[in-house]
């Protein structure tokens, strides 16, 4: 399976979830929020293709990582490559966080995102909002974006945000 990505892995980051951290960037989000810091990563045909294997084996030649990101662009226009990969992590022991545009509650009531929640610790949720930017929102950029707790969410049936 192939995935686009909007460059190389990037390991070793302590500000996108606890830890160090390895963030894949996702290539492509039509989110188009104002202010996002990241817009070279919003053309669906830009960045580079790669090999989901290939992203693997640099995922099991990681050092001293707790967890992967993905990030972007949105994760959640490549889904099934998004899932692929957050399976492999956590079999391999990562933790996974994902960040969004969507909302929690809309992406529970799409089926092909489904399988992609199984294997995330944390959904940061929510378009980007430059008029809520803060900086004492740790792990986001806006006040309107959430840090949830996947599987407590799962299990409850609600939305439950993670504890930092």
């Amino acid at each position: 399976m192939k995935v686009r990505l909007a460059g190389p892995l990037q390991p070793d980051s302590i500000v996108d979830g606890p830890g160090m951290r390895t963030v894949i960037w996702f290539q492509g989000c039509t989110h188009n929020c104002k202010g996002c810091h990241n817009p070279e990563t919003h053309d669906l045909k830009g960045g580079v293709e790669r090999d989901i294997e290939d992203i693997k084996k640099e995922l099991m030649a990681l050092e001293y990582q707790n967890g992967i990101t993905l990030s972007g662009g949105d994760p959640l226009m490549q889904v099934e490559a998004a899932t692929e990969i957050a399976k492999f992590a956590k079999e391999i022991g990562l933790n996974v966080w994902c960040y969004t545009g969507f909302v929690f509650e809309d992406i529970r009531k799409i089926a092909k995102y489904q399988e992609l929640l199984k294997y995330l610790d944390v959904l940061v949720d929510g378009p980007f909002i430059l008029e809520e930017k803060s900086l004492e929102c740790k792990f986001r950029g806006s006040k309107n974006q959430r840090l949830i707790d996947v599987a407590k969410s799962l299990e409850e049936e609600e939305v439950i945000e993670y504890a930092i």
